[in-house]
């Protein structure tokens, strides 16, 4: 089972010459995601190398190169086993259940552990750091609901076990809840394979064209795929709702195949993270293992909302220009 360990340069200036320094040479951050791959992960990188960077410390984002999560449970059980443990984890758990004795594992050595984009709520990790994931589906079903005029049959391409992208199918239902005309026709499970989304849509295009109005998408690659096939099918007058930012889903949104996309702050959620596993490592409570949720004098959230914004053709330049000037400063404070 391949997994692949992308380090980040991010080991700056922890030399004798830092004195005054509350860091020290061995402490080390991971962020440890389900799919190192994809463009969203590589932006949650840049958060973790910035804040790292700024700390003059260590980090690394890990985990497998396809979407795989027994894998990651794997790379999770690595990271507590080191015999220099890490200062911090940051995770997106692929399977929540699945991780959960893993990230409690974790805790219990005395490893602050930080759930970001998707989270393991039983689980002992101290807090949630990503986007209130059930507005961004309000968010997108309203968007739908506009296109659609009110009705139309919805097919919604998923990975179920996800937290967070059930909590995005929760949104948008309850936003479909308000046009009685619109209904989830089917919920396709990708099973972290884009591939899936394009054979399903070329086959719906071709048996039962006439039978779906719009494709809304909780994950980021499903986007790509239905708009490759719609364009190479030359159908038109299908609606598609996206999720975040990858450069496929803004091209086909300036060329009109895909109406919006939700966009998401991976960078905000690593690097925000990164701060707050710093803050823990060297200010430890008494104990990791409180249910800091349910404590009205913790010293920590519950959850930290770091945002979304939909993006449509009539502000996607805007979006891609920002970006673009925010990467060109990450590059200058990098040298």
């Amino acid at each position: 089972m391949r997994v692949l360990r992308w380090t980040l340069i991010a080991i700056a200036l922890v030399l004798a010459g830092c004195g005054g320094s509350q860091h020290d040479p061995g402490e080390k951050y991971y962020l440890l995601s389900a799919n190192v791959k994809i463009p969203y992960w590589q932006t949650a990188g840049e958060g973790l190398v910035r804040a790292a960077t700024q700390m003059h410390v260590a980090a690394e984002v890990v985990g497998p190169d396809t979407y795989d999560a027994a894998a990651q449970q794997q790379e999770l059980r690595r990271l507590v086993a080191l015999q220099q443990k890490p200062a911090g984890i940051l995770i997106s758990p692929a399977d929540p259940m699945l991780m959960k004795p893993d990230i409690d594992a974790a805790v219990a050595a005395g490893i602050p552990v930080i759930t970001v984009d998707s989270d393991s709520p039983t689980s002992k990790r101290l807090l949630f750091i990503g986007t209130n994931n059930y507005e961004a589906g309000v968010m997108g079903g309203h968007e739908v609901a506009k296109h659609l005029n009110g009705k139309g049959n919805v097919v919604v391409f998923t990975m179920p076990t996800q937290t967070n992208l059930a909590e995005r199918l929760n949104g948008y239902k309850f936003a479909f809840s308000e046009h009685p005309g619109i209904k989830i026709a089917e919920v396709v499970d990708i099973k972290g394979d884009p591939r899936i989304a394009f054979d399903t849509t070329k086959e719906m295009m071709e048996k039962r064209r006439d039978k779906v109005d719009a494709f809304v998408c909780l994950e980021a690659q499903a986007g790509n795929e239905i708009a490759d096939v719609l364009d190479r099918e030359k159908v038109t007058g299908k609606i598609v709702v996206a999720m975040d930012t990858d450069e496929g889903t803004l091209n086909w949104i300036q060329k009109g195949l895909i109406a919006a996309t939700i966009a998401q702050k991976p960078f905000t959620m690593a690097y925000y993270g990164t701060k707050m596993l710093d803050e823990l490592h060297h200010h430890k409570p008494a104990s990791f293992d409180v249910n800091w949720a349910q404590d009205p004098f913790s010293p920590l959230p519950a959850f930290v909302d770091t945002g979304a914004t939909l993006i449509t053709k009539e502000n996607v330049a805007d979006f891609i220009r920002e970006r673009d000037a925010a990467a060109a400063e990450a590059k200058k404070q990098g040298k």
